[in-house]
């Protein structure tokens, strides 16, 4: 799994391994600067010829998923088998589909999350509530706004939402990745971020390479905006001192993007057993509860609250609300589910050729 990130290492480490650990499975957490490091070190186990794999479960969705079930190096048909699906809703599309990409039981759903913008409120007194009012202040306000340069998993999900805001709404652009519908779409977004440039932080000519250098950048007070797909985890960064605590979250009145992470298991797995033990045991709603608490990891739960018993509801009605992030019902109002991959990877190599090298 990414191993750059404190918190969720310390709740694998700390809360899912005990657990795994009383029912029998060791759980070994193995960090990697990108997923696509773990993918591809089960594309070269394949390639080798190796039945019984090193990796057993990975952390995953979105594009790379995608590329491993083009690869056929997913395990499929094996979610079914979990007891705790039963607490997900079926026609829940956020878990039903990887950015486009059936799930077909070839990934078990771990978590939630919205796109979602933040502010310096110290600096920022009254915050833009739509995307085109983002990049409004931000031309208004030249370098105190930036982006992660994609293919960096949140920049890259900047450029797909302002391409969705240029086109004129999400409902304009279809799911489905087609030259034609790019075609119909990039330009104008394209040309939006080329002209947005010379406002940015050191007009444009260096962009943060990942989310925690934006994060850096906010907290040393160099941009009064920032963005994350992880909302829920703000309050735990303001309480350790790495974000300021006058940051605050915005909702945009036409919504962002939301998406679901996963855990897969690769068809190779040395241990499948082992990893549908622990895939079960993060869909429980102890261990949903846990993440979602706000001194833990703070991660939207997947599970369908009304699918609970009393008891079990208990465990989430109890967890500190937020005064920095509103609930996921708040943030996640008209929300949109993700375009298909080959829109990713299209218009990633489109900035990088028609943006960064302007």
């Amino acid at each position: 799994m990414y191993g750059g990130d404190e918190r969720d290492n310390r709740y694998v480490d700390e809360v899912l391994a005990p657990a795994a650990q009383e029912k029998g499975v060791t759980l070994r957490r193995v960090a990697v600067p990108d997923t696509a490091d773990a993918l591809n070190r089960v594309l070269s186990e394949r390639q080798a010829g190796w039945q019984s794999g090193l990796v057993d479960l990975i952390w995953v969705n979105g594009t790379h998923f995608s590329v491993g079930r083009q690869a056929d190096v997913w395990q499929c048909g094996w979610t079914d088998l979990l007891p705790n699906m039963e607490y997900t809703d079926p026609e829940d599309s956020l878990i039903t589909d990887d950015f486009g990409t059936p799930v077909d039981g070839c990934e078990a759903p771990w978590h939630k999350a919205q796109f979602t913008f933040f502010y310096n409120s110290d600096a920022v007194e009254d915050p833009p509530t739509s995307l085109e009012g983002i990049l409004e202040w931000a031309q208004e306000h030249p370098g105190r706004f930036t982006y992660p340069a994609p293919p960096d998993f949140t920049g890259s999900a900047f450029v797909r939402e302002v391409m969705l805001s240029t086109a004129g709404g999400a409902e304009e652009v279809p799911l489905e990745y087609s030259v034609e519908a790019f075609e119909k779409h990039a330009p104008e977004a394209l040309d939006a971020l080329r002209g947005l440039a010379p406002a940015l932080w050191r007009e444009g000519r260096r962009h943060p390479r990942d989310e925690q250098e934006l994060n850096r950048l906010f907290s040393d007070g160099e941009v009064d905006m920032a963005m994350t797909y992880g909302p829920a985890t703000l309050p735990g960064l303001i309480a350790t001192g790495a974000l300021p605590e006058s940051t605050r979250a915005l909702t945009l009145m036409e919504g962002t993007v939301g998406n679901a992470s996963f855990l897969a298991i690769p068809a190779n797995a040395g241990d499948a057993a082992g990893a549908m033990v622990v895939a079960n045991l993060a869909l429980s709603p102890e261990q949903q509860a846990a993440k979602a608490d706000l001194e833990v990891w703070g991660q939207f739960t997947v599970l369908d609250l009304e699918r609970l018993s009393p008891a079990q509801t208990a465990l989430f009605k109890t967890l500190t609300p937020s005064p920095v992030v509103p609930s996921y019902e708040a943030i996640s109002h008209k929300a949109h589910g993700e375009l298909g991959a080959g829109w990713v990877m299209a218009l990633d190599e489109a900035w990088r050729r028609g943006v960064a090298a302007k």
